[in-house]
């Protein structure tokens, strides 16, 4: 088939350090050129992919040292070249929300739009409402619920590359927090586990301008304990050391997560989770395999001791199965067939028919 991919312009394809939905999209990229469909990726030039790549910018949009810049001005240029070229593809699969919906209106049957965010915001259910004829892809059951509605064609799990994060069958004994630092997340929550366990912890996780205020004021004073150590923000090279060398992966969020990709970062280097029971984590986190779930700060302590009683290699092998980049791409392959009319082997047919 020939797919477009249409990604955001905040983050590089792979972003150099914090970011999801540019990571999806790379891994996604990669494994549909893999599986030997004919990929072009709409992104900024400083994308790494497989796909024949259309720049878009320059420089990914976060890391430009530009001091001005408009980053609704980059998406309107990067929606008229899709439009632009839209009749070379079979599908348009659409990673940047709803920004695209007036501009595709009469071609909304040759689209799939991923929505990678939360999707509890007031003013939502009135647009998707709008424009309901937009086929939709979840990455998660649970993402779904704020807008039942809407025309969800089917739910795909976020995947990766296996070969990036390599198995490690035994860690060294620390306690890892990798993401960002926002009240969302809970860093203090993480920091309290792991202080009242007794556990050293890292924390490698990047501080928006948003959540400096939080950060200062609520975090930086916790970081002073012995046990606790800020590593900052890292990128791919740094994630399979970091992840591969803890005992296990805190993730104590305190929002309805969508996907949670950091879940499957550490259980493809073999490191079991212990994660809240929030969003779409009971979807992601195998309890008792891949790793534990929990409810309280007290089960998460005991989590931490019960932790290594998991099979590494056990969550390693559940990863392979469920969230590779293959397995990914397999699943969107199929939403692709089914709404722009396409065989398995490509023949084009009529819906109608």
């Amino acid at each position: 088939m020939k797919i477009a991919q249409i990604a955001p312009m905040y983050e590089s394809v792979p972003p150099r350090l914090y970011g999801g939905t540019e990571r999806v999209v790379a891994h996604l990229c990669n494994a549909l050129v893999g599986q030997g469909h004919d990929v072009t990726l709409f992104a900024s030039a400083d994308a790494r992919t497989r796909a024949r790549l259309v720049p878009m910018r320059e420089q990914a949009f976060r890391l430009d040292p530009a001091p001005l810049k408009s980053d609704l001005a980059t998406h309107l240029v990067l929606l008229q070249e899709v439009r632009r070229r839209a009749a070379d593809f079979d599908v348009l699969h659409f990673h940047i929300d709803l920004l695209h919906f007036p501009f595709f209106e009469d071609m909304a049957q040759r689209t799939i739009t991923t929505l990678h965010g939360r999707l509890d915001l007031k003013d939502l259910p009135e647009a998707y409402a709008q424009w309901k004829q937009f086929p939709l892809a979840s990455i998660s059951r649970h993402q779904r619920g704020p807008l039942p509605f809407a025309r969800w064609e089917g739910t795909v799990h976020h995947g990766i590359d296996p070969a990036l994060y390599p198995f490690r069958a035994g860690g060294d004994g620390y306690l890892a927090f990798l993401g960002r630092i926002s009240p969302e997340k809970r860093p203090d929550r993480a920091i309290a586990i792991a202080t009242r366990a007794g556990v050293p912890l890292k924390i490698a996780a990047k501080v928006d301008a948003v959540d400096k205020a939080y950060f200062q004021e609520q975090i930086r004073p916790l970081l002073d304990h012995p046990l606790v150590e800020f590593i900052g923000e890292i990128g791919d090279a740094e994630k399979p050391a970091f992840l591969g060398g803890a005992r296990a992966l805190l993730f104590p969020i305190d929002w309805p997560e969508p996907f949670g990709l950091v879940l499957i970062e550490a259980m493809a280097c073999g490191t079991p989770v212990i994660a809240w029971r929030c969003g779409s984590v009971p979807e992601v986190v195998d309890h008792g395999v891949s790793g534990l779930i929990v409810d309280s700060e007290e089960e998460a302590i005991d989590a931490v001791h019960r932790i290594g009683t998991l099979d590494r290699s056990l969550v390693r092998a559940t990863f392979e199965r469920r969230f590779s980049a293959a397995t990914m791409a397999k699943a969107y392959v199929e939403l692709y067939r089914r709404i722009s009319g396409h065989d398995e082997d490509g023949t084009s047919y009529s819906k109608a028919a």
